[in-house]
């Protein structure tokens, strides 16, 4: 078992890129104004490498329609993006920096914190805590969880005590995926070949300490990981011996307990993964063959492939996420058309779902965030 390292890790930045968002004429790093999208749709924000930009997309017509000012260029290439449970801030992370964007009247994106970054690291993933109170980040150095706090109105982020979290020695880790329990009891990350790691987690105090570790089968990569709203179960793609969709009850204090079938059988190298919120199915994108598989979630945490899966979608699939409405499905592919897809639910056929809506720019996508 490791220890965690209580250590404090200010926040100091000795060079700051400049982002540039292109949301209209005007000033440079145009002011705040107000944070919290009042839409009345879902918006989906999607960091793309290729481009070096953010794109958002309204979904309340039942088409991903653009967002005014999107696409948004960066000054970096992105690697991860989260959006807080308010809808008031989107942080956007890559190139070692962390950035902040308030969300204003129809989604629109403007540089928060003086267009300055708010933290720093080489990030691959992170997530927000469902009272939107702490951040964290997963390090691409394989051995980190940073943790912040974050100030609800103006976005900024601050280490939090205990900041920095180590996977100790004799530890090989492929960082994947970190992931704060809708239940906030829990942060899990999945580490590749390594497998994962369970934290218990105080949200008052933002206090982590290590409870679980579950080991990947031999030769087989965890790639991406989801639990459904009641912090019931834990699901893994997976690629490689082991390929398909590991299922784990969540017990108490965070223990892990394979369900009896797991791995379910999807189409291919597993690298995504997102339960509809009604935590009735789970969906697991296949970058090797461009589709994404389709389960209800039985008794148990038992599966049953969905009518029709698995569904074609894009090629080379990077990730999923489901919109707070329940309506749609929202699947992200980098190697071609489309980029980023919109499903919906067949309402004749429970859990099957059909594309609505695709966009074709070739921007590149590498992760998608939705709002809550």
């Amino acid at each position: 078992m490791v220890s965690v390292l209580r250590l404090r890790r200010a926040l100091r930045f000795f060079v700051v890129l400049p982002i540039v968002l292109l949301a209209g004429c005007g000033d440079f790093f145009p002011p705040i104004n107000g944070g919290g999208s009042s839409s009345g749709s879902d918006i989906v924000y999607v960091a793309n490498a290729s481009s070096t930009s953010v794109t958002a997309y309204a979904m309340s017509t039942g088409a991903l329609v653009a967002v005014s000012g999107s696409p948004y260029t960066l000054s970096f290439t992105p690697t991860a993006i989260a959006v807080t449970p308010a809808n008031t801030f989107v942080y956007v992370a890559g190139s070692g920096v962390v950035y902040v964007y308030s969300i204003g009247t129809g989604g629109v994106l403007t540089a928060a914190n003086n267009g300055a970054a708010v933290a720093n690291g080489n990030v691959v993933s992170m997530d927000i805590s469902p009272d939107g109170k702490w951040l964290f980040t997963l390090d691409a150095d394989g051995t980190t969880i940073e943790e912040y706090s974050i100030n609800t109105s103006t976005g900024i982020l601050t280490a939090a005590s205990g900041a920095l979290y180590t996977f100790g020695a004799g530890t090989t880790p492929v960082p994947k995926a970190i992931k704060v329990a809708p239940n906030g009891n829990y942060v899990i990350v999945a580490l590749g070949t390594a497998g994962e790691i369970v934290y218990g987690f105080n949200t008052s105090t933002g206090a982590m300490s290590e409870s679980q570790r579950l080991s990947a089968p031999g030769s087989t990569s965890d790639n991406a990981i989801a639990m459904d709203k009641n912090t019931a179960y834990l699901f893994i793609a997976r690629s490689g011996n082991s390929a398909g969709l590991g299922v784990y009850t969540i017990g108490t204090g965070g223990a892990l307990t394979i369900v009896s079938g797991s791995p379910f059988a999807t189409s291919g190298q597993s690298t995504s993964v997102v339960v509809d919120n009604t935590a009735t199915y789970v969906y697991v994108g296949n970058q090797g063959d461009g589709t994404i598989s389709g389960f209800t979630i039985g008794t148990g945490g038992a599966l049953t492939a969905l009518s029709g899966s698995p569904y074609s979608a894009g090629k080379t699939m990077t990730a999923l996420a489901a919109d707070s409405t329940g309506k749609y499905i929202l699947a992200a592919a980098n190697g071609g058309s489309p980029d980023l897809g919109m499903y919906a639910f067949d309402s004749s056929t429970a859990g099957r779902i059909y594309t609505v809506s695709s966009t074709t720019t070739a921007y590149g996508p590498v992760a998608v965030a939705v709002t809550h």
